[in-house]
């Protein structure tokens, strides 16, 4: 059968990585809309946010981190559950890495869902997991969890980690430099890139913004998309992900209440939203699996379903005839 391949199986070619610094403490590794990483360094040892996807890939971002500092990798943050998330984690360990911190609900989310997860992303994303026999047997498995909030002290640095509602999944942490004003979204935020959405909660997710806005953050560092250092850029990228799970939702439930079937709903929220956001990175792959979670969401699934490397395919195969 000729069956046509995620758009993100054409994705081959190398991003350029950048390594900002946002403060003595916070730096962001991006790489053009690839998924970011973010890393706090206190007094006493070093907290890195999301692990890339592979431990090769983790380990570009140890070679950036000793650049400017020499302090231990303690901490290792997953803000949610996804393999291209987690899967880099043993690299920091090896490190001398002492905690994977995660929430509760993520820690669930590995439980229930973590080997689908994983052998669903690593076929959606081949140049994300090229290396992907450096991963470890097994899982990604947090060592330490906690539910709605977490102090960590990097000497006299206070690192708050949060959970301040559902949105791409039901276990999004964020982790809050309070006395910087510096916030780091995992992808609750994206900035010029298509918020991946098929875990995700569509009715929760604009409260969940407006939480983090209501912090007042100075400077962001979005899940994918370029580190957002002024207050004006921290309010476009939330406002861009704010409107583009909007016009999804209403899009949807429009299509739902003229009574389309999923392929109709899908090919008219396209059209919908590609003049407005087709040129964000990733936008033909998230398209698929953003109009279906939201249809299950509108029509009879309150959770999302369980997405295995099968169901992708049926899905792709059906929303791409």
């Amino acid at each position: 059968m000729n069956q046509k391949a995620f758009a993100s199986q054409a994705d081959l070619e190398e991003k350029k990585v950048s390594f900002t610094k946002l403060s003595d403490n916070a730096y962001a590794y991006t790489a053009e809309g690839d998924p970011n990483t973010g890393v706090i360094v206190g007094d006493d040892a070093v907290l890195v946010l999301d692990t890339q996807a592979t431990p090769v890939m983790a380990q570009d971002v140890i070679r950036r981190i000793r650049e400017v500092t020499d302090k231990p990798i303690k901490y290792v943050l997953l803000t949610h559950y996804h393999a291209v998330r987690v899967l880099g984690a043993s690299a920091y360990m090896a490190e001398g890495g002492q905690q994977i911190i995660a929430s509760q609900d993520t820690y669930d989310l590995i439980v229930e869902r973590g080997e689908q997860d994983k052998a669903s992303e690593i076929g959606r994303f081949p140049r994300l997991f090229r290396n992907v026999e450096s991963v470890p047997a097994g899982l990604t498995w947090p060592t330490m969890t906690f539910t709605g909030k977490m102090t960590l002290w990097l000497g006299k640095l206070e690192v708050q980690l949060l959970q301040l509602g559902r949105g791409h999944t039901k276990g999004d942490t964020v982790a809050w430099l309070p006395q910087q004003k510096i916030l780091f979204s995992g992808d609750l935020v994206e900035f010029d890139a298509t918020p991946y959405a098929g875990d995700a909660y569509f009715k929760d997710w604009p409260q969940t913004l407006d939480n983090i806005a209501a912090l007042k953050p100075q400077k962001l560092v979005p899940g994918r998309g370029a580190a957002l250092v002024t207050p004006e850029q921290v309010k476009a990228g939330l406002d861009g992900t704010r409107a583009f799970v909007a016009d999804v939702r209403a899009a949807v439930e429009a299509g739902v209440a003229a009574g389309q079937d999923l392929n109709a709903v899908y090919k008219s929220t396209y059209a919908k939203l590609a003049p407005k956001y087709g040129q964000w990175v990733i936008f033909d792959h998230c398209m698929p699996f953003d109009v279906t979670r939201c249809f299950d969401e509108v029509t009879q699934y309150p959770d999302p379903r369980i997405w295995t490397a099968e169901r992708d395919r049926q899905m792709w195969a059906a929303l791409e005839s």
